[in-house]
């Protein structure tokens, strides 16, 4: 199901501590409190099997040469066009949010790659920990300057008391940036070493920070060196220079193959993302392009104007008929046109094409649970049991999985995968009802009747926590 949308379902899987990483000089940041709940922020999370396959593909070398686990180090894709990225913790492993603006901003395969490994090396430099430490340390100064402001505006110097309360905070805003230039700093010298490591270019990196830092320089006058979190645009620039001067890989290219999978993807994503006006003037009806006809494919669905969105994939289709991508763009276009019979088949052969894909084997899932077919629902319980083997904290698998078994009449085992899918959300209270209802109706001592057990027992110890 090409980038469906988890902004509500998937904000309590972020992780329990989340804070950002900028890489990028003079752009706003997505803000996620460190501490807080990430069910408490404002993150759209897009889900597409094409996009997180090539992020998994520029992640995994990153994580191996970083002494971290590839398969514990998840990459995200966040439906915001701001140009930005950052990292978390949580969930028993590390996370990388990449934001749609960036994809879309960045020019080839390589500076994605750049940005991606300077994330990586925020997750190797424990800085992800460290941070809270820090933070914590710049507050003294300003928690002991409102003791003695308020002592002061008590004796009745309320003016001085302000002015000092004002001065604590100005220096524990100075500590806490100086703390995280550094880190920042850190984390581009491990991402040039990750380069180096896995015979990757850092030319890509450059040019990424070469054009944050104009950015920067366009408004310098307006920047306090020593109140910004990261290092000044030109100062980071040179560092990175001298490090790809050196480098015995800064001429190597992306391949053509990797270069054509980006810009498939960004197509993909405009399509998705940008407003009508802005993605039709990026890829205009007179380009025929393969490129540009998997953009438009998208923005016709999104309008909707079905059948011009039908024809420009059939067309894709018949250029790459082994591209189960285009298969599952196909059957989406069935489904927003009630038809979810004709989607079956269209979904069937992205699966076919791609069986490890959970998300492909959701789409042709919901498809089949569209028929109203029972026969048909017990078919995509199957898919839906395959994709939760693979991907068992997805909401909205659970939830089909919940209608499922619902259409079959089996009422103990909806409410068993309800439980389950308001306990991937974080959403304990829910999850501990569901699973007692399933419980009590599950045959006691079976595997699903231990499980409904489990969701009680953990639904009641994370509700204590919080």
């Amino acid at each position: 199901m090409p980038f469906f949308d988890f902004s509500r379902e998937k904000r309590a899987r972020l992780g329990r501590r989340c804070r950002p990483l900028a890489f990028a000089a003079g752009f706003a940041l997505t803000l996620i409190g460190s501490g807080v709940p990430a069910f408490a922020q404002d993150i759209s999370l897009l889900r597409d099997t094409e996009t997180e396959e090539m992020l998994k593909s520029y992640e995994a070398p990153l994580a191996k040469a970083a002494g971290l686990n590839p398969d514990a180090t998840r990459v995200w894709l966040v439906g915001d066009n701001d140009v930005n990225a950052f990292a978390s913790f949580g969930d028993g492993g590390e996370n990388i949010f990449i934001l749609s603006g960036i994809i879309l901003t960045l020019k080839t395969p390589n500076e994605l790659i750049g940005v991606m490994a300077h994330e990586t090396g925020h997750i190797k430099a424990g800085h992800l920990i460290r941070g809270e430490v820090g933070m914590q340390k710049a507050a003294i100064p300003m928690l002991l300057s409102m003791v003695i402001g308020i002592a002061a505006m008590i004796a009745g110097a309320g003016e001085a008391g302000m002015v000092i309360m004002g001065a604590g905070q100005a220096m524990a805003q100075a500590q806490f940036a100086q703390f995280t230039r550094i880190q920042e700093s850190t984390a581009d010298q491990i991402a040039m070493q990750l380069l180096l490591a896995t015979h990757q270019s850092p030319q890509g990196i450059y040019n990424t920070f070469a054009r944050f830092a104009s950015e920067e320089a366009q408004g310098a006058y307006k920047i306090d060196p020593y109140a910004v979190d990261h290092p000044v645009g030109q100062q980071r620039l040179d560092d990175i220079q001298a490090k790809l001067d050196s480098s015995p890989y800064k001429d190597v290219k992306d391949s053509p193959a990797v270069t054509h999978t980006f810009e498939m993807v960004q197509a993909k994503l405009a399509g998705f993302v940008l407003p009508v006006s802005e993605a039709l003037k990026r890829y205009p009806v007179s380009d025929t392009s393969e490129v540009a006809r998997y953009a438009r494919a998208m923005i016709y669905l999104r309008q909707p104007q079905l059948a011009k969105a039908q024809s420009e994939v059939s067309s894709l289709i018949q250029d790459e008929p082994n591209n189960p991508y285009f298969y599952e763009v196909q059957g989406q276009i069935y489904l927003s046109m009630a038809k979810p019979l004709d989607a079956i088949p269209a979904y069937q052969k992205a699966v076919n094409l791609k069986p490890q894909a959970p998300q492909l084997r959701l789409g042709l899932a919901v498809a089949q649970i569209s028929t109203d077919r029972p026969e048909l629902s017990q078919a995509a319980l199957a898919n839906l049991k395959v994709a939760s083997m693979m991907e068992n904290d997805d909401v909205f698998t659970w939830y089909e999985t919940a209608q499922a078994y619902s259409n079959l009449k089996n009422t103990p085992m909806a409410n068993l995968s309800t439980a389950e899918s308001y306990y991937a959300a974080g959403a304990m209270k829910q999850a501990a009802l569901f699973a007692a209802r399933a419980k009590r109706d599950l045959t006691q001592g079976t595997a699903d009747w231990e499980r409904a057990g489990d969701i009680m027992g953990a639904a009641a110890s994370q509700s204590q926590q919080r």
